[in-house]
């Protein structure tokens, strides 16, 4: 199993572009503090993919503290004739954690992310508690 969740910050705001085939991919680095040594941290390159790019790179910014789940890629490439070798932390799943108007340097005035409707949002105001005389058991 290939699978990695990360809690850490941004070390610089997240650079966005497209492929030739226009779909939109997101590089940025995350800086993990390791739990038993406060005074180590790691830098985790991270790339993101798709809507999942599109918006860390329109809400995320440098110091901003995230949350990622995804599975690490290996990769290499050679330049200058030198081989080079890569490890990246592919994007499934992440969460902001820094509350809208704190931390980062990044835009203030974004409008806040996109909420997830659940199925039965409609039929919140009319909810009302059962009291225990009107329990089926």
């Amino acid at each position: 199993m290939n699978k990695a969740m990360i809690i850490g910050n941004l070390t610089r705001d997240p650079e966005v572009n497209t492929t030739a085939s226009g779909i939109s991919v997101c590089r940025f680095t995350v800086a993990v503090t390791r739990p038993f040594k406060r005074d180590e941290t790691d830098f985790i390159s991270c790339v993101a993919w798709r809507k999942s790019a599109e918006l860390i790179s329109q809400y995320v910014r440098k110091g901003n503290k995230i949350a990622i789940t995804g599975y690490i890629q290996t990769g290499s490439y050679e330049k200058d004739g030198i081989k080079r070798y890569t490890t990246d932390l592919i994007v499934e799943d992440f969460e902001f954690l820094t509350p809208k108007g704190q931390g980062g340097t990044g835009n203030q005035d974004a409008p806040p992310p996109p909420k997830e409707s659940g199925l039965f949002e409609d039929e919140k105001s009319d909810f009302e508690p059962l009291d225990d005389e009107q329990m089926p058991f």
